[in-house]
């Protein structure tokens, strides 16, 4: 599904990723941990065309997209939920989902049942459903997390990026954002997630991978690393 091969990438003269090289399988959720400054959202920002690799290549379905203009990436089926969440904060809710099916909408991806996923996101999201109406500006931070996660999935995506979705939020609503990429993960949804709470990502991710430095330090099967001494040591508080 997407493939990262080699990838450096980073601002100006600051090369932050060196060389890293991430498979996301088709109907898996990969996680990429690591801690504040390993180049995690640095890496999610050049999948989708944020900023521009220096090296290395970028496969989505088979086909090179490093070095693609963001808009042209999402033609393609990839979704970014990024950091932060950055709804459109004078659009209602209903506005910001339906604007993130706007490449189904003109054309760009097969539109399919737009009207119909509108309904199951609301449905997936049920704190949207009871706030369609209102200003995405007015929302609490979790509410607006929700949105982000629910406006990438309107594109009816290939892959999801989900960068850092339970950052700020209280604990309660940070299980129930993994209760809902669990459902996601159950209905075939493939995700690149990253995430501060190791333990949270463990729970739901098939494979992690594990960033330090701008370098993949180690990778393997969630449920095997998650045992892992240095890991554990490190990620979990062991």
């Amino acid at each position: 599904m997407l493939s990262i091969k080699n990838l450096e990438a980073g601002y100006g003269n600051v090369q932050v990723l060196q060389g890293i090289s991430i498979d996301v399988p088709k109907g898996k959720v990969v996680t990429l941990i690591g801690s504040n400054g390993a180049g995690k959202t640095t890496t999610m920002r050049a999948v989708s065309g944020m900023i521009k690799p220096t090296a290395g290549e970028i496969t989505l379905r088979g086909k090179r997209v490093d070095g693609l203009e963001s808009y042209t990436i999402a033609k393609l089926g990839l979704a970014h939920s990024p950091e932060g969440r950055r709804v459109f904060a004078t659009m209602t809710v209903t506005d910001n989902l339906i604007l993130g099916a706007f490449a189904r909408l003109t054309g760009s991806r097969p539109k399919g049942d737009v009207a119909g996923d509108l309904e199951r996101a609301l449905e997936l999201f049920p704190r949207l459903k009871d706030r369609r109406n209102q200003l995405a500006g007015t929302l609490s931070g979790g509410e607006q997390q929700m949105l982000a996660m629910a406006r990438a999935v309107m594109l009816n995506p290939e892959i999801v990026l989900l960068d850092e979705p339970s950052m700020g939020l209280a604990p309660i609503l940070v299980d129930e954002v993994f209760r809902i990429i669990a459902d996601l993960k159950a209905h075939g949804v493939t995700m690149l997630l990253v995430e501060q709470f190791a333990a949270a990502a463990f729970k739901v991710a098939d494979y992690c991978y594990v960033l330090e430095n701008g370098r993949i330090s180690v990778h393997g099967p969630a449920d095997k690393l998650k045992d892992d001494p240095a890991v554990k040591a490190a990620y979990l508080g062991g």
